[in-house]
């Protein structure tokens, strides 16, 4: 039994120039795709830090429309 050298040493170009580059830019491609995109629990989370910071901008609100009221001039202090 003879084996054919010209073979063995086809395949691994083949795999390397052809199959190795094409694998490999469409796995990054795949990568690209899924980054654009929130998880659900990414969304979860935005979704919840941006009723905290509405919840906060109200209570500074507040907060300032007292101070306005208990000591007035008090944005002019430093």
């Amino acid at each position: 039994m003879e084996f054919d050298t010209d073979l063995l040493l086809a395949l691994p170009i083949v795999f390397m120039v052809i199959v190795a580059p094409l694998w490999l830019v469409l796995h990054y491609l795949s990568k690209a795709r899924t980054a654009k995109n929130l998880s659900k629990a990414d969304e979860e989370t935005l979704a919840d830090l941006w009723t905290l910071s509405e919840k906060l901008e109200r209570r500074i609100e507040s907060l300032e429309i007292i101070l306005d009221r208990e000591a007035p001039g008090w944005r002019n202090r430093q």
